[in-house]
């Protein structure tokens, strides 16, 4: 009959399929905070990419008749800093410096942490308690005062300071991971597994590993932000990527004794620094949102 409402199975099955929607990203889109941030990530990405190429100055080229330029003032668009260096090409090459480091540095933490963290949910035991102690005497020290005191001793560079970030970070990556692995391994699945005879690093890397990937998903855009911001953090102390080389961080240190006659000196990389660490969360929000089925029953 004409006016019997339809099962949604039957509604599904006339749409097309090019234009059902998975769940998943459906809920993703509905959060417009976190939509925004992939769009400026996205925007960030391709102009620290492809932008110093195209400003017609170089990162480090001097123009001492330009000095001290204000925004929109000449021919630097974001004006100059105390050698006429182009502050829109400086901060590229430091966002390309950020980027790096930040991705780097997750990318490190977030395989160190899930290994660590599965092989010591899924065997427990005194090998468990030993990984897991050491996780949590790490954890006992502040991370910023443990990030200084390394890159203090370490000779600072890219590749060093994106240890350093990431020998911080690895922790709550392993700590999220083990108390999932140590639910999932007592499902029947695992038991089923074990009784076809597949070995403890298949169950570990194929069977577990998979049922984790949201929550370490998550993690990762969350430690991409707290990486560039740590970066930032030592290079304005002085301990991280140093000059000529421009970080945001670095930026920041030169521009504290410009704030009263050039205030744009500090205030561009810190709108650069707030914006990129605040859509990497927003994205940390939105996949937590996503990935969690209950968040459509909200």
């Amino acid at each position: 009959m004409s006016g019997e409402a339809l099962p949604a199975a039957d509604i599904l099955a006339e749409v097309p399929a090019g234009r059902r929607i998975n769940p998943t990203l459906r809920r993703f889109l509905r959060h417009r905070l976190a939509t925004f941030g992939v769009v400026v990530i996205v925007l960030l990405a391709l102009a620290c990419a492809i932008g110093p190429y195209l400003v017609g100055y170089g990162h480090l080229q001097l123009d001492m008749r330009h000095r001290f330029q204000a925004p929109f003032a000449g021919p630097h668009l974001l004006g100059s800093d105390e050698l006429g260096r182009d502050q829109l090409a400086r901060l590229l090459m430091a966002g390309r410096i950020s980027l790096a480091i930040g991705l780097a540095a997750m990318v490190i933490s977030v395989v160190a942490g899930t290994v660590i963290g599965v092989v010591a949910g899924f065997v427990g035991g005194a090998v468990g308690t030993v990984l897991m102690r050491i996780v949590d005497a790490i954890l006992c020290f502040p991370g910023i005062f443990l990030l200084l005191t390394l890159a203090a001793l370490i000779n600072p560079s890219v590749v060093t300071i994106t240890l350093i970030v990431a020998l911080t970070a690895w922790m709550d990556v392993a700590r999220i991971v083990y108390g999932q692995i140590r639910a999932l391994r007592e499902l029947d699945f695992v038991a089923a597994a074990v009784a076809a005879g597949s070995t403890p690093l298949r169950i570990m890397f194929r069977e577990l590993l998979p049922n984790v990937m949201g929550p370490i998903i998550v993690a990762a855009t969350l430690i991409v932000a707290r990486a560039i911001l740590l970066e930032s953090y030592v290079s304005y102390l002085g301990y991280g990527i140093q000059p000529p080389i421009p970080s945001w961080g670095n930026m920041l240190e030169k521009a504290q004794q410009y704030l009263t006659t050039a205030p744009w000196l500090a205030i561009l990389p810190g709108v650069m620094i707030t914006l990129t660490v605040a859509s990497f969360n927003f994205v940390g929000d939105g996949l937590r949102d996503a990935l969690d089925p209950r968040s459509d029953l909200r």
